[in-house]
């Protein structure tokens, strides 16, 4: 049976020893040191038919909750956003779907060009003048922000807010020891960053990173944050959810020079929390720092419009010690949906969908007879006080087909009581009823 996984044969095995000149597998790995060995079968368990897989993977899969079956307010950076079926009509197509990086751009023109209309929307979403061709998350694209901050400034420090997602705050602190920087929270007012807070701390730093909406769903003082970083001689860096834009301004327009996000809500699908893909778009000045790779627009020799890529600051292309990033690819697939997606929408479209997103949110102040956790406005994500753990109330919720959002308490120490609900053009004012209702009865 192990010809259906694996097709080498004991004979193609012998071959390819003989190829390489060595008798053995043994003789193969004799440079391995001996206490690195394992030394012993694989626990795994017999072997067993493709039927007998098939039969067992659907079962673990069906141990999966989507939200087809239950209806879910989960938000806290992956949303459940409306994906229109051209999306996945144009991604499916071969010559996008198996396309790889592009090591030989003169032969992948479609790619480039994908790269390089991702990159125009890209600007003109957040104000600002040149962007990369997608990092693997917003996360990840964060700690790319950092490292260009600190080429640029010559700074080895970074202020980052509270209010800034966990998980990207926890990158961000994985990457800093190997970039040599040094990471300081500013602690959050009232679920938003203080300007004069973030301008004491951004005092020496490369960057000020704050997020808008935050990781509570509140509206920031973006120009006010990005101003008290400009202060200090740090670079503003705004990491934002692309699908607010339609309705906030956009970083450039207030100041920032640096412009992160999670791509996921634009055209991805939850997918169990990825792939997604990060865009990171700046000034044009700091083009030169910025990580992975940029497609730019030429002509040829004929006068034909020509795709090329224009920097590739990556050290499989350049010298290690040269590189602005060592991320050796981007999600341009992911990226590409995403591309598909906001070009359906359209500038008009993305108005809409963020009302949709706004009114929502007001329906759940009205409809849900709990006190909001922060007086700030918010976008389509609302902290509620609870009068128990949000954790208990989760699982309760769930039991009767709701998953009513994300308990706070999981990242931010005296927030037990507070659930996180995420309010997206998906939900209707019926299900914000249910929503309403399945809490009542829980925490009655």
């Amino acid at each position: 049976m192990g010809t259906g996984y694996l097709a080498l044969t004991d004979a193609d095995r012998e071959a390819m020893l003989a190829a390489i000149g060595v008798a053995s597998i043994e003789e193969l790995f004799a440079d391995v040191p001996e206490q690195v060995r394992l030394k012993r079968e694989l626990e795994l368990p017999p072997p067993a038919s493709e039927l007998e897989v098939e039969r067992e993977l659907s079962e673990l899969a069906g141990r999966n909750v989507s939200t087809g079956r239950e209806l879910s307010f989960l938000g806290a950076g992956v949303y459940d956003h409306y994906v229109p079926a051209i999306v996945e009509a144009i991604v499916s197509r071969p010559e996008f779907l198996t396309a790889y990086t592009p090591y030989q751009p003169e032969l992948s023109q479609g790619v480039l060009q994908a790269i390089f209309e991702y990159q125009t929307v890209i600007c003109e979403l957040t104000g600002m003048e040149v962007s990369n061709a997608s990092g693997y998350d917003g996360a990840t694209v964060a700690a790319d922000a950092c490292f260009m901050a600190a080429h640029a400034t010559g700074r080895k420090k970074i202020a980052i807010a509270e209010t800034v997602s966990p998980q990207v705050r926890q990158v961000v602190k994985t990457y800093a020891p190997g970039f040599g920087l040094e990471i300081v929270e500013i602690p959050h007012s009232g679920g938003v960053t203080d300007p004069e807070a973030l301008l004491a701390a951004s005092q020496g730093a490369a960057a000020a990173i704050f997020q808008q909406p935050n990781f509570f769903g509140c509206l920031e003082p973006a120009p006010d944050l990005a101003r008290a970083a400009s202060e200090a001689g740090a670079l503003a860096v705004a990491h934002v959810d692309p699908l607010s834009l339609g309705v906030l301004e956009a970083p450039g327009a207030y100041g920032c020079q640096i412009a992160i996000g999670e791509g996921q809500a634009a055209g991805n699908r939850l997918s169990f929390g990825g792939p997604h893909f990060g865009f990171l778009a700046a000034k044009k000045e700091l083009i030169r720092r910025m990580p992975g790779r940029i497609t730019g627009q030429t002509v040829d020799r004929s006068g034909r419009r020509g795709f090329v890529l224009t920097f590739q600051t990556r050290e499989q292309h350049i010298r290690r010690e040269k590189a602005t990033s060592n991320i050796t690819t981007n999600q341009s697939l992911c990226a590409l949906a995403g591309l598909i997606y906001l070009s359906w929408l359209g500038p008009k479209g993305l108005r809409e969908l963020g009302e949709t997103c706004l009114g929502l949110a007001q329906l759940a102040k009205s409809k849900l007879a709990l006190p909001l956790a922060f007086a700030a406005p918010s976008f389509k994500e609302l902290a509620f006080r609870l009068d128990r753990p949000a954790e208990e109330v989760v699982r309760a919720a769930k039991k009767k087909g709701v998953n009513p959002g994300y308990p706070l308490g999981r990242d931010y120490p005296g927030m037990e009581n507070v659930l996180l609900v995420a309010l997206t053009e998906k939900r209707s004012p019926a299900d914000v009823e249910r929503l309403s209702a399945v809490l009542s009865e829980v925490l009655a």
